[in-house]
């Protein structure tokens, strides 16, 4: 190029930019928009009213998890319909671009079973990790005349469908967990569904129910003396009520944790799936978090997005078997 013009230079390194340019401009894009995730604050929903358990988890979990992506994570509290309001509006109306995501509770793989849906919760949602599982117990107010769970039952066994208690929601974990051993134990009781733990709490301590079942967000009332503690519904008693016995060894065969973790809409890109697993891992492992954990009497559930999404199929599998036997199949 030593005989040519300034200008035929200037002409040949622009071609031979250009002709560069187009054969790696789409991975460049590709790759600039995916290291730039997130530019914006991320968005959690929690699909339960604020001040229960998992609002109460789930915030700690996400503050943590925001100083790993350098950017805020902002809760949206979205309940109803048993905790599967918000993940399954999420699903159909949310970007899967990564800045709207939402804890994709257990009755998620449970309500398609109980009523006609218009969303799948195995092809519907892009798995990203999971998290841990509940403490379940039934509590009564101080001031009930139910001093056991034996108690409770006996009531129940005297006057059929006059002894109730709250959850959640139907189709939710606590409800279920009532009615199968309602059916093991052959007694009826009367099923109340609340909107999620705030609203139950308040029935509860206002007289409105008998006894509420539900996750361990009742712990500080029942350490301060205003609930009683009547049973719980893991493998094993707890460590920190090592005095209230399990529906397990009281002889009714129940047991159940609710695991739980985060999801988005289908369709999100591998990477930013990644890179949302990776900031939440670290924020499960950092102390703050195992501490609100032992706090909630939470374990931890850790899955990848691959195990999680194998665990759902399964769990969605034999959940069926299990609403069908307790006759609220969808018909």
């Amino acid at each position: 190029m030593k005989n040519t013009s300034p200008s035929q230079r200037r002409r040949a390194l622009l071609l031979a930019v250009a002709t560069a340019t187009a054969g790696v401009a789409p991975w460049s894009v590709a790759q600039a928009q995916t290291q730039a995730y997130p530019s914006r604050p991320v968005t959690l929903i929690i699909p339960w009213p604020a001040g229960g358990s998992t609002d109460r988890h789930l915030r700690t979990l996400a503050e943590l998890a925001s100083k790993h992506l350098g950017q805020p994570i902002v809760i949206e509290n979205r309940p109803g319909a048993g905790g599967t309001l918000g993940p399954s509006t999420m699903a159909q109306m949310a970007k899967p671009d990564g800045y709207t995501i939402s804890q994709f509770p257990l009755g998620m793989l449970r309500l398609p079973h109980m009523q006609k849906s218009n969303w799948n919760p195995l092809t519907d949602f892009s798995y990203i990790i999971g998290v841990s599982g509940y403490t379940f117990g039934l509590t009564v107010k101080a001031d009930s005349p139910y001093k056991s769970f034996k108690d409770y039952i006996e009531a129940a066994r005297k006057q059929p469908k006059q002894i109730n208690y709250g959850s959640t929601g139907t189709g939710s974990s606590p409800h279920l967990i009532m009615e199968e051993l309602a059916g093991n134990a052959k007694v009826e009781l009367t099923h109340v569904p609340f909107k999620g733990n705030a609203d139950l709490v308040s029935a509860l301590l206002g007289g409105h129910v008998m006894a509420q079942s539900d996750a361990s967000g009742w712990d500080k009332f029942v350490d301060s003396g205003q609930m009683r503690l009547l049973v719980t519904f893991g493998e094993q008693r707890t460590k920190r009520w090592p005095d209230v016995p399990t529906a397990q060894e009281l002889g009714y065969g129940v047991v159940s944790s609710s695991p739980y973790g985060l999801a988005g809409p289908k369709g999100m890109d591998p990477a930013i799936m990644k890179t949302l697993h990776d900031a939440f891992k670290k924020a499960m492992d950092d102390p703050k978090h195992l501490e609100v954990l032992a706090q909630l009497n939470q374990d931890m559930w850790y899955r990848s997005g691959d195990d999680y999404r194998q665990w759902a199929a399964d769990t969605y599998a034999k959940d069926k078997a299990l609403i069908e036997r307790l006759g609220l199949a969808a018909k």
